[in-house]
């Protein structure tokens, strides 16, 4: 699929068949530094928990440095890394891969608790 495909998070979500899950402005999600700047970004959603959204989103490889991933809070996405905006409904256990102009979008069994 195209990311062009996608006005919104909610078409993803329709595209797929799934029941979006949006977070809440104020919820936080783990961005990496590197996805602000490169491609492609990858994300995947584990379960939310009270004020954190479940999403993790880098580009290259991922590390498992302490500060790898900054907390960052979902509204502000938007303009650290417009790429992911379009999959931030998906519920837990989905992850997206996109360069801005093709998409890759599955659910993973081994992340959904």
């Amino acid at each position: 699929m195209r990311a062009r495909d996608f006005a919104g998070p909610e078409d993803v979500c329709f595209y797929l068949g799934v029941q979006p899950l949006p977070p809440a402005p104020g919820d936080k999600l783990g961005l990496a530094r590197s996805a602000r700047f490169e491609t492609p970004v990858h994300g995947l959603r584990v379960n939310p928990t009270p004020g954190v959204s479940g999403w993790y989103i880098w580009a290259g490889e991922m590390s498992e440095a302490d500060d790898f991933f900054e907390p960052t809070h979902a509204a502000h996405v938007h303009g650290a890394c417009p790429l992911a905006l379009p999959f931030l409904s998906l519920p837990p256990g989905w992850r997206f891969l996109t360069d801005g102009h093709l998409v890759d979008v599955w659910f993973d069994p081994d992340i959904a608790l």
